[in-house]
């Protein structure tokens, strides 16, 4: 997973791989470790709802599965998914979700075209 934090904006990319985990009930990670020794992690999970919760150094992010799924459906795609949480200090994250449509097309298209034989 590729995380991306500018702002308030956050910015994640998965691949197929990290898509299939999520659609499987798993997660996708992203682990940092720093040069004074500490770990950063964010976990991306889905649920019924977009959730957001700090555990320690773990970001944990859950993505609304109907949403996830009807993404995973539409693939190869540049256009993902868009959510907004407001802070306590009245701002709002952005938080944009996507899959790298180069490795979508990759494995969807190829894999479609593979089995042409004459």
């Amino acid at each position: 997973m590729r995380v991306q934090l500018e702002g308030q904006s956050l910015r994640l990319r998965i691949d197929e791989n990290e898509l299939a985990r999520l659609l499987e009930g798993g997660s996708a990670d992203n682990r940092t470790s720093l040069p004074d020794g500490h770990v950063e992690m964010q976990q991306v999970s889905l649920s019924p709802r977009i959730e957001w919760r700090r555990e320690s150094t773990v970001l944990h992010i859950s993505l609304p599965e109907s949403e996830v799924r009807a993404l995973s459906e539409r693939l190869p795609t540049r256009d993902g998914l868009q959510f907004s949480l407001s802070t306590p200090s009245g701002e709002t994250l952005q938080i944009m979700f996507d899959v790298d449509v180069r490795d979508s097309a990759r494995k969807r298209l190829h894999k479609s075209s593979g089995g042409d034989v004459s």
